[in-house]
């Protein structure tokens, strides 16, 4: 016996949960449930993207500040620069987002939500248990959770992962940071802003590896000219052990000192950071029940299922391993509420709204670090690596524009072009502010936009964005 029937079923209410279930429904009478476990709004909005930006934005202001002449800059003022963060996240209220659904007609539904088998889902809430029924889609949107590897020692010393770093309370005086990904920089960013002395222990010869390598090495100078920042390369450790751990809740210093075990000796530090990656959340969403196995799961560029037939079940966002990002996911929302709508409504699938691209080799991206690293489709590396013609300019950005914009303006700049078809491939930016400056880079991306037609798109003067007509002079130059 099944409770209610919607239309469709939404397991999982994080931004990419939300519009899926909106765009689904749009403009119609069809019904939509939203299932979720945790907070509305999900991961982003209270542990990841919003409250780290709202950390990194003030160091970044800071930063500017200093580079001004005729200005005075300092501070942070930590409780300040905390309780901004705290409005950003709603102090963990998601009152306005529960509401959000209701004014877009999705009721939303608190509880741990699985799959029964076609169709079905299990809801566990405080009340009970429930089951209900989707007439045409379920949508699987729970994303991923922290990974911990398996270091001797790891887990009983009960280490911070991201959501402790973005909701910290308290600034640890010394913190290490196992990882050299998009989070450890980032965190490493705000910490030593807010006036930690962090050590970060990176596996690899790099950070961020799957940037272009000059993007990595100036974020590695910009790091350690902090003075509070040590990056140590081909560096994991052997073994970590804690005094006194206590789970004193997110964002606290989970007990005494942390001793962690490296090949030269030993590093004692007051809090440990582990940003090794992530974990798909689908252990528990019942995958058994439809013929999944539990990990990624696989979709089609509608974002259907793959070896589920009726086309009948979604999975979206990190949870399908395309691209994890928020930005992306709420694009992939976007694709597969049309997808259901038009199937729903026995509309053909043959426009390119309905076709899931730009989570292929056109992801735009920013790391908020300083200097910001701004990017977007495939570096050189991938490029050649996917059998393309390859050719590309590189330079530093110093033109009227980023000269004003402060004093200690420094950045470099790359395109990727495909010589064959005479399209840009990829871009990397790197330097103040550079994410304001990729979305042109992204236009011409996917609208496969020829280097000679961005010739006549001209950069106004004097803005920083006057080193896309240096980097095409370049390129015209070479050719």
């Amino acid at each position: 016996m099944t409770d209610a029937e919607y239309d469709v079923i939404v397991i999982g209410a994080g931004p990419a949960g939300e519009n899926a279930a909106a765009y689904a429904i749009a403009g119609s009478d069809r019904t939509a449930a939203l299932v979720e476990r945790e907070l509305y709004g999900g991961e982003c909005s209270y542990w990841a993207c919003i409250p780290s930006k709202a950390l990194l934005r003030t160091g970044a202001v800071l930063g500017l500040g200093q580079a001004m002449p005729g200005l005075t800059a300092s501070g942070p003022q930590v409780a300040d620069v905390l309780a901004r963060r705290d409005a950003f996240v709603h102090h963990h209220d998601d009152t306005s987002q529960v509401d959000w659904a209701k004014s877009a007609r999705v009721d939303p539904i608190r509880g741990a939500g699985r799959l029964l088998g076609d169709r079905l889902v299990e809801i566990i809430t405080d009340e009970g248990i429930r089951v209900v029924r989707a007439r045409h889609a379920v949508v699987l949107a729970t994303g991923t959770a922290a990974a911990i590897p398996g270091i001797p020692g790891l887990r009983e010393a009960l280490p911070w992962i991201s959501r402790d770093a973005t909701n910290l309370t308290v600034v640890p005086r010394r913190v290490a940071i196992i990882g050299g990904g998009v989070v450890a920089c980032e965190a490493a960013t705000w910490l030593a802003e807010l006036g930690a002395e962090v050590t970060m222990l990176v596996r690899g010869d790099r950070l961020l590896p799957r940037a272009e390598p000059f993007a990595s090495d100036l974020v590695l100078r910009g790091l350690r000219d902090t003075g509070a920042v040590t990056v140590r390369l081909h560096t994991e450790p052997h073994l970590v052990s804690r005094h006194d751990p206590e789970d004193t809740g997110v964002g606290r210093i989970h007990g005494g000192p942390v001793t962690i075990v490296l090949d030269d000796g030993e590093l004692e530090v007051d809090e440990l950071i582990v940003a090794t990656g992530r974990t798909p959340a689908t252990e528990a969403l019942g995958l058994d029940t439809v013929g999944l196995p539990a990990g990624y799961i696989e979709v089609d560029d509608q974002l259907t299922v793959r070896d589920v037939p009726g086309d009948w079940l979604y999975a979206i966002g990190d949870v399908n391993h395309r691209a994890a990002l928020t930005h992306m996911g709420k694009y992939q929302a976007r694709v597969c509420g049309d997808v259901i709508a038009a199937r729903a409504e026995g509309k053909p699938l043959d426009r390119p709204r309905y076709t899931a691209s730009a989570d292929h080799q056109q992801i735009p991206q920013v790391v908020y670090t300083a200097p910001e690293l701004a990017s977007v489709g495939l570096t050189e590396k991938e490029a050649r690596a996917a059998g393309h013609t390859v050719d590309t300019v590189e330079m530093d950005i110093a033109v009227a524009g980023s000269a004003l914009s402060r004093d200690d303006f420094h950045g470099r700049a790359k395109l990727v072009v495909d010589t064959a078809t005479d399209r840009l491939l990829g871009a990397t930016f790197v330097g103040p502010d550079m994410g304001d400056q990729l979305h042109a880079a992204t236009i011409a991306v996917v609208g496969r936009v020829p280097l000679e037609t961005l010739w006549h798109a001209v950069p106004a003067f004097p803005s920083v964005s006057e080193f896309w007509l240096r980097l095409l002079e370049a390129w015209r130059e070479k050719r």
